[in-house]
């Protein structure tokens, strides 16, 4: 096969591509009521993409509805029938609190012929928060931080964040009952279990107060005196499989990572490139899985294995970083960062990594970029990737070479995104 003419182009042709499948326009009307409900319809979403969700409910139902979603600022999309309330991420704040209390009482309002029509998707644990009784929004803020800063995944993340909740957990669509409840779903976590996403407001809740204590020992967190108790009494468990409640929930997923590496990997043989999806659900320290993708690139160079360049890696899932220096930058920035540290400026290896949602973390990019010279452009800015790595400071590494990716918020959210690209 030739050589690509602009490996830049072409991974962001393949990004692009991941988030055209995956855009709720697209999806969302496939999944409607084929017939509207004898009572009302009422609409409640929350997560990064469920505004987005919404304007697609909206131009696709021709009856009557109401409802409340909320996103995170600037992911908001313009509807008429559909309340939509801007809150903070990933640490959540007053607007994402008192969302979802009126969301709360809207679902318990519902009456048996109404349908309550759920669109969620990644970011809706941190944007729906409503603390439990006895817990403060402060409280739920320092728990939120500490484990942003200790590296747990995502399912143990939610698994706290369910049991000092008043809403997720399933708590929502059990609040809702006798009200028919179907939830529409775009994955952000790896597994696609709906019970992690947005931690699972409307799905039984298969773990425990006592998961969730796990939780805080394995990592070392020191919660507020009020969640310390309030994990040790126990008395308020979430909604488990069974419960009458929720018999009746129904749950469709409409987008997944894997999807979205496959439309990806489409791309990739239109351009004349091998596409190897390596996995949807890859998970561990960026910087550690940063290592195995540059064995594995290096291994197609030397060996044309598993397969001949030109080849692109693919690759989703949600990897963690262990916050040790005071630098700037997303797990897809430091992913790329310590890919390059691993390659040592390798010929011919390219990549590209970005979260779907347009926001790595709580930076204003993507992701980034990463070419077989980065590390020694950086080096001529007076940069140095090993330090930067150390620092935590990718965002500093890429924005001084000019390789940061900036798309603003897509309306979407399948996870991460990562494309290397071998020559």
């Amino acid at each position: 096969m030739s050589r690509p003419a602009d490996p830049r182009h072409l991974l962001r042709q393949l990004f692009d591509a991941a988030l055209a499948v995956a855009q709720p326009a697209k999806v969302v009307p496939h999944f409607l009521p084929k017939a509207p409900p004898r009572g009302r319809l009422i609409v409640l979403g929350a997560g990064k993409a469920s505004a987005a969700m919404a304007a697609a409910v909206e131009a696709a139902w021709s009856g009557p509805l109401e409802g409340l979603v909320v996103t995170r600022y600037g992911h908001g999309v313009p509807c008429r029938r559909i309340e939509i309330v801007e809150a903070a991420h990933p640490v959540p704040d007053a607007a994402g609190r008192d969302a979802a209390r009126r969301m709360l009482e809207i679902a318990k309002g519902a009456r048996a012929d109404d349908l309550v029509l759920c669109l969620v998707s990644g970011g809706g644990s941190a944007l729906l928060t409503l603390p439990a009784a006895g817990l403060t929004l402060e409280d739920k803020q320092a728990v939120n931080k500490a484990l942003l800063a200790c590296g747990a995944a995502i399912d143990e993340m939610n698994c706290l964040r369910k049991h000092l909740s008043a809403i997720k957990g399933g708590r929502l669509a059990a609040a809702a009952h006798p009200a028919q409840v179907v939830t529409l779903v775009i994955s952000d976590v790896p597994g696609d279990d709906p019970a992690i996403i947005a931690s699972g407001p409307t799905v039984p809740d298969p773990t425990t107060v006592e998961d969730a204590r796990r939780v805080i020992a394995r990592y070392g967190i020191t919660p507020p005196a009020a969640v310390a108790r309030y994990l040790e009494s126990g008395h308020d468990e979430t909604p488990k499989p069974g419960d009458p409640r929720l018999a009746g929930s129904q749950v469709h997923l409409i987008a997944r990572p894997q999807a979205s590496l496959e439309a990806a990997a489409a791309a990739a043989r239109a351009a004349g490139v091998t596409p190897v999806i390596l996995g949807d659900a890859i998970e561990g320290e960026a910087r550690e899985v940063a290592k195995v993708m540059a064995g594995i690139a290096l291994q197609v160079r030397r060996h044309g294995q598993p397969a001949a360049a030109p080849c692109v890696l693919l690759s989703g899932g949600e990897t963690t970083v262990t916050l040790k220096g005071k630098g700037r930058g997303g797990r897809n920035a430091e992913f790329l960062l310590a890919l390059g540290v691993a390659l040592h400026g390798a010929p011919g290896i390219w990549g590209l990594a970005a979260d779907t949602d347009g926001i790595d973390g709580s930076e204003d990019n993507a992701g980034a970029l990463l070419t077989p010279d980065s590390l020694a452009r950086a080096h001529a800015a007076g940069r140095s990737g090993a330090a930067d790595l150390a620092d935590n400071d990718a965002y500093g590494f890429f924005q001084a070479i000019g390789d940061l990716l900036v798309t603003g918020p897509t309306l979407t959210n399948v996870n991460d995104f990562r494309a290397v690209l071998v020559l």
